[in-house]
This record gives C-alpha cells, sequence and structure tokens, in this order.
C-alpha cells in the first residue's frame, strides 16, 4: 500500500517548475447549477498573458489522436497541438533540437523519444525528416524529447504547433465556444489569490454577451488528487483513496499486533516462571521489559524478510491488479526507511503491552508455584479478541455494499445494447467511402448494421445553450448535448423511440428535422413534443421523433438532454452491431479484410463497447477488488489469533475437559462449552460493527446520485458469517481437545 500510495502522489512532481503550474478550467452555470468544464476559450490563454500580472507563460492545448506514417510504417499517437509557451511551462527535456526554436516553424512537430523509435527506428539524427500526420498533413521533426512517466494528468506523445490546428477555424477566436485546454505558469513571487481573483473576471470582461463562465486557476498538484469538483469548488477526489488505503493498511497491521499481544498474555503462564528467576537473580523490570521488546523486534525483523521475499512474488500481480508498474526499489533510501520504520513501529507497539505485564509478576508468588492471576489481562485480551473481529466485519459489510453498488450501476437500463457492439474511430476516406464500407461489412456477414456518430456513446461530447423551443421558458441556461448521426445509429446501437420516426437515408431531406431524448421532449411542456420546433441560433428544426433517455457520460446520474441531427459528415466515430452468430476472432477478420481494402492508409483499430463501459467503474472496481483482499486478509489474521487463543484455552484447560470426559460429557457438550465464549465475544462484534459499517457506508454513498439502498438483511448475513468462521476456527481445536485420550490428560494426578 506505501508503494500504491507513493505512486499516487508523485503524479506530475516530475516537472521542473511544478509550484508554478495551473491549469484553467471553467465553472459555468446551468440551470443554476454551477458545474466545472475542462475546456476554455481558444483567445483566453493570449489575453491571460497579455493582461494579469504575475503569469509569465500560458499556452491554449488541444488533445487529439492522430495517424503518423513514415514510408509503410503507419502508428497512432495521442498529442497535443499547443503554443511555444507549452514547451517552456512543462520545462520539456530535449535529446535532440532546441526548445526555444522547436515551433519556429508552423509545420514543426516535437515526438517523444519512443514516438520517434516508433517511426524510425531510432531517436537520432531525425531532426529535419518529414513525417506524414492523417495521411494528408506534412510535419517537419524539430525536436526529440525525453519520454514522459507514467505518472502525469496529461500524457502526450508528440506536440505540434496550435496555429496550424486552428488554421481556418474562425470559431476557435470567439470566447463563446470552449474546446482548449489552457495551462498558465506564474512568477515565482506572484500572489496565487490576487492572480485567480484577476482570472475569474476575465471571461465575463471578454464575452460580448453576459455570461455565467468564469475561468479559475487549478495547481498542478492538485490534478491527479483532487480533481473532484461540486458547485465549483473541489470537494476531493483520489486523494481519498490514499486516505482510506493508507488507514486500512494501518489496520491490517493493528490486528496482526493485536495478535500478538492476546498470545503473548494468555502464554504468560509459561513464561511465568522465567520471569520469577531472572528477578530473583537480580535482573530489574527495565531489564526484562527490554529484553520482551526485543524479542518482539526480532519476530517483527523475521516477519520484515518474510514480507520482502513475498513482495518480490506478488509485486507483478499487484501490479495487474491496479493497473501500474510499482517496482519495490530497495535501494531507495525512502523504501529502506520505511521498512525499518513499520518494523520498529510493528515491533515496539505489539510488544509493549505483554513486556510490561510480563515483567510485573512477584518473583515470590511465582517461585512459590501460586498461579499467576489474569484478571485485567483477560478483559483486556477480550477487548482486543472484539476489536479485531469488529474489524472484520465492517469490511465484510463493506465489501458486499460496494460490490452490489458497481453491479446495481452496471446492471441499470442503458438506454442502448452495448453487447456485439463495436466502435472505431473514423477519418475523412472512412466517411467519403461510407456507403461503400457498410455495404462490404453487411455482405461479410460479420455485421447485421453500422452507425455515424460524431461522440463516443458513452462520453459527453459536444454541448451548448442558447437554444428556444416550443413551450419552453427561460432555455437559454438549459446545457443541450448535440449527436450528430446517420439514420442506421439507433438501430445499430439498440436505442428505441418513444414516439414518432427516426432519419430517412436522404441527408438533405432531413437538414431542418431533429430527434430528440424523452428529457428534452418534457422541457417543451405537453403534449407530443412532435412536430415543436427548437430554434438553434436563427435556424429553426422541428422535432420528428423522440428517442428513449439513454445514459453516457456519468454513470451514476442521468445525462443533459440530446438532440440528434442527421449529419453523417460530422462524425468521428463508427459502430458496428456485430453478428452473434460469428465467432469474436472469426467476425473481427472480416471485418479487418474490409477496412484493409477501403481504408488501407490507417491501421485496424477498434473498442468493444461494454470493455469502454466496465472502464468507466476502474476506480469502483479496484476500490472493491482491494475491499475484497483486505477483508480477507483482516479476517485471517483475525482467525488465526483466535485459533492461537483457542488452542491455548484448550490446553489450559486440558484437566478440566479429561475429568468431564470420564464423568459423561459429550464431545458435542465440550466443543460448546470451548466455543461458547469466543462466539459471544463475536456477537458483541457484530453489535458494535454494524453502526460503523452503516455509518461508513452511507456516507460513501453520498457522492453517488444513483445508488443503492443499504438493507438490513447485509448486516445478518455479515455476523452470521462472521460467527461461522469463529466457530471453524475454534471448533477445531474444540473438538481436537474432546476427542482426546482423558487418561493421558489425567495421568499425573
Amino acid at each position: 500500500m506505501f508503494l500504491w500510495v507513493e505512486d499516487e502522489v508523485s503524479f506530475n512532481t516530475d516537472f521542473e517548475k511544478q509550484d508554478q503550474v495551473y491549469y484553467v478550467p471553467t465553472n459555468q452555470q446551468y440551470d443554476g447549477v454551477w458545474r466545472t468544464i475542462y475546456a476554455t476559450p481558444g483567445p483566453l490563454a493570449q489575453a491571460l498573458k497579455d493582461e494579469i500580472p504575475g503569469i509569465i507563460r500560458a499556452t491554449r492545448s488541444s488533445n487529439q489522436e492522430r495517424l503518423f506514417s513514415v514510408g509503410e510504417n503507419a502508428i497512432n499517437r495521442t498529442g497535443r497541438f499547443a503554443d511555444q509557451d507549452f514547451l517552456e511551462i512543462f520545462s520539456l527535456k530535449f535529446i535532440e533540437g532546441q526548445r526555444e526554436t522547436a515551433f519556429s516553424n508552423p509545420e514543426a512537430i516535437v515526438l517523444t523519444q519512443s514516438t520517434a523509435i516508433a517511426l524510425f527506428g531510432t531517436d537520432e539524427n531525425i531532426l529535419g525528416k518529414i513525417i506524414k500526420m492523417g495521411n494528408t498533413d506534412n510535419y517537419l521533426v524539430s525536436g526529440v524529447i525525453e519520454d514522459l512517466p507514467n505518472t502525469i494528468s496529461f500524457p502526450f506523445d508528440w506536440i505540434a504547433p496550435f496555429e496550424r490546428y486552428r488554421d481556418g477555424a474562425e470559431w476557435m477566436t470567439h470566447y463563446g465556444n470552449n474546446f482548449s485546454d489552457t495551462f498558465v505558469l506564474l512568477s515565482e513571487d506572484a500572489n496565487l489569490e490576487t492572480v485567480d481573483a484577476r482570472v475569474r473576471q476575465l471571461i465575463q470582461e471578454k464575452s460580448s454577451d453576459e455570461t455565467d463562465t468564469y475561468a479559475f486557476l487549478h495547481s498542478i498538484k492538485d490534478w491527479h488528487l483532487r480533481s473532484k469538483f461540486k458547485d465549483g469548488s473541489i470537494v476531493g477526489g483520489r486523494i481519498a483513496y490514499v486516505h482510506l488505503f493508507s488507514i486500512i493498511a494501518l489496520i491490517i497491521l493493528l490486528i496482526a499486533c493485536i495478535n500478538f499481544m492476546n498470545l503473548s498474555t494468555a502464554r504468560s503462564e509459561k513464561r511465568a516462571s522465567e520471569v520469577g528467576v531472572r528477578k530473583a537473580m537480580g535482573s530489574g523490570r527495565s531489564r526484562l521489559i527490554f529484553q520482551f521488546i526485543t524479542e518482539a523486534l526480532m519476530l517483527a525483523l523475521m516477519a520484515t524478510i518474510v514480507s520482502v521475499v513475498l513482495l518480490v512474488v506478488l509485486l507483478p500481480q499487484f501490479n495487474l491488479l491496479i493497473g501500474k508498474n510499482l517496482v519495490l526499489g530497495l535501494t531507495q533510501p525512502s523504501h529502506i526507511i520505511l521498512l525499518l520504520s513499520i518494523t520498529l513501529v510493528c515491533g515496539v507497539f505489539a510488544g509493549l503491552y505483554p513486556a510490561f505485564y510480563l515483567s510485573s509478576f512477584k518473583p515470590v508468588d511465582v517461585l512459590k508455584g501460586l498461579k499467576v492471576t489474569q484478571g485485567s489481562a483477560t478483559s483486556i485480551r477480550k477487548g482486543l479478541v472484539i476489536g479485531q473481529f469488529t474489524i472484520s466485519i465492517v469490511f465484510i459489510i463493506c465489501t458486499i455494499l460496494v460490490y452490489q453498488q458497481i453491479q446495481h450501476v452496471k446492471n441499470r437500463d442503458l438506454g442502448f445494447d452495448k453487447e456485439q457492439l463495436i466502435s472505431m474511430n473514423v477519418n475523412d476516406a472512412m466517411i467519403e467511402k461510407f456507403d461503400v464500407i457498410k455495404q462490404k461489412l453487411i455482405e461479410s456477414g460479420a455485421v447485421k448494421s453500422v452507425g455515424l456518430n460524431n461522440s463516443d456513446i458513452l462520453s459527453g461530447g459536444n454541448n451548448g445553450s442558447n437554444l428556444t423551443w416550443t413551450g419552453g421558458t427561460n432555455t437559454e441556461d438549459v446545457l443541450i448535448s448535440f449527436r450528430y448521426i446517420n439514420s442506421d445509429f439507433l438501430e445499430t446501437t439498440g436505442m428505441k423511440l418513444a414516439e414518432g420516426h427516426g432519419f430517412s437515408d436522404n441527408v438533405a431531406k432531413d437538414s431542418s428535422s431533429v430527434l430528440i431524448t424523452e428529457s428534452f421532449a418534457k422541457l417543451m411542456g405537453s403534449g407530443s413534443a412532435i412536430g415543436k420546433i427548437i430554434d438553434r441560433g436563427d435556424y429553426p428544426y422541428t422535432v420528428v421523433g423522440v428517442v428513449k433517455d439513454f445514459l453516457y457520460d456519468d454513470m451514476y446520474a442521468q445525462g443533459d438532454p440530446v438532440m440528434f441531427f442527421n449529419y453523417p459528415a460530422g462524425a468521428n466515430y463508427m459502430y458496428l452491431k456485430t453478428n452473434p452468430g460469428v465467432p469474436v476472432s472469426d467476425m473481427l477478420a472480416r471485418v479487418e479484410s474490409v477496412m484493409k481494402i477501403h481504408n488501407s492508409a490507417f491501421p485496424f483499430q477498434y473498442q468493444f463497447v461494454d470493455d469502454t463501459f466496465d472502464a468507466k467503474f476502474k476506480s469502483e472496481q479496484l476500490i472493491g477488488t482491494l475491499s475484497q483482499l483486505f477483508a480477507l486478509l483482516a479476517i485471517l489474521i483475525s482467525c488465526l489469533g483466535l485459533f492461537g487463543l483457542a488452542a491455548y484455552t484448550a490446553e489450559q484447560r486440558r484437566k478440566e475437559i479429561g475429568i468431564r470426559k470420564v464423568l459423561g460429557a459429550s464431545v458435542t457438550g465440550i466443543v460448546k462449552l470451548l466455543s461458547k465464549d469466543f462466539v459471544k465475544l463475536v456477537g458483541v462484534s457484530i453489535l458494535l460493527a454494524s453502526p460503523i459499517a452503516w455509518f461508513t457506508m452511507h456516507n460513501w454513498l453520498q457522492d453517488y446520485a444513483y445508488r443503492i439502498d443499504i438493507n438490513w438483511w447485509i448486516f445478518v448475513m455479515a455476523g452470521v458469517v462472521a460467527i461461522l468462521i469463529a466457530i471453524v476456527t475454534v471448533s477445531f481445536q474444540a473438538i481436537k481437545a474432546a476427542v482426546a485420550n482423558p487418561i493421558k490428560s489425567l495421568k499425573t494426578e
């Protein structure tokens, strides 16, 4: 967990000027609610740099995926169109070329080391060489930079001048269009509060119309850990997981330490004679305390050595689980210090109470053979067992509820069918040849239908406001999502019409027609929405169909109303509804053969929509998986302690059990006798764990608009599971003691 936490908190720390770098999001108000949007107007960056003292560099940036080719070699890479200041803000380290002159040519491009090697086979002597972007535009390599670490929030494989991306796009120069990432670098002596206050005013000053939008500064140190916003303010993010998993890791150690305390004090009679003899021979209490703590430290040290061996074996599997590339790094001083610190703290903490308890025995009483009184130790031991199982039961309940929440959302009605659905990025060549590609794909037998859309079906996509419509009041502040589709998109994705009809194959005929979702139709008031008019700017559209609401963007909430246009030329994604009767490998081979013929300049790439959907729950699934592992660890360690205590109890009562058997006690009766005290302790743990688990999960679920109800039976089930685990653990030792030959137990009497 330390390695995971270390990786999380190290995001974006490799940049030289990290204390001065800020991202500029915008807060936009729609329908009375503030939303934080990772997009700004194109001209904002230059205005920030020119007009706000303290901002010394600013850049626009747009994240794009592009195909690059050198001869027959073609690869897809994600990168950024940006201004010259981008290179300076992030202090990118050049292997070839110069940072200051990299963008002096508008046709220049800077590649990362791995991208250069993938294209040219080397990262040396490639300055001035030409690569082709998108099979159409030539770019001149002006620099090669070191590969970026995995721990950055905005990764990229290439950077090209923003001006060429903007060329001819007049809409990018308007303050009403938010599309660009904006990064700024503050001077070392800049006052953050003063600069931020000025940034918040700029968009409203520059906009010709009154706007409910303002920009603000978001520190590079918060991009990864504190990126969750509500009502325009930071409310958390992955930092919550960092805190949560750190605490849980400490709790697991605590449970193990409790076991050591319990077993050490339980075995006190075994060591009482040793303490008595040592004290009689002149050992002081402080020396005995030192001895017992040293023993605990030695055990902790041995455990540390074993744990390092286990880490070497298990870390690759853990990396697969969490999707990271953590390394043990025993040569790093921080890792050595951590291991030694854990060893020291666990050894001292676990050994402290047993050391003070054992060293308190009076030598006279011990050497006379008097029984060591364990009154307070027994009570503390019971309390520790209760504490252990309370934590374990909390983990069990939380694990169940996390799993239920994930399944609850994953199984909700999406409004479309994600099964047998494939998405592919499209390019101009695919749009031009779409009819042929569609026909050949269907003729191959692998595909049933083909649809086009400008957005990933699960993403937020394009949106806007300032629309008016029939039956609407105060409509300008309502955010509407726009989708540019073809006539087959609804059939391909399984979206259903609530009323009206879909688009025809005649795009020109449908130029003034739109489809809307049910949530949009409700905004138009009572009665059917069919035939009503929506004005977008100066252009009126007639509603011809109402599509049932579908889930996109935030998987835990209802998406914004959607407006569909029959405009396949604006598509960025192609969707294929595949034939379930064709094996996946065969289906992909048939699709690839069609694409190689009709889109040969681009590599065949695809994504299953159900995989994309599952990826939306990456954080929740990680929590669910780790909580299962933590629960199993907590239960296992608790049971080990209980197993040891049961074994010791059985040993202590060996003669009593022998006498009871001679007097006719049954095995069942003896098992009940030895088990009931431990089961009572687990029962108390259930009573304590239930409200703690309810409070914890109730607060966790508040972050999700679409969430489960916490049912009472979960607590009952967790309690029953805990009791059964305790009974099985204790019964093994109890049965072993109960079936033992009483003659052997009593032969010394």
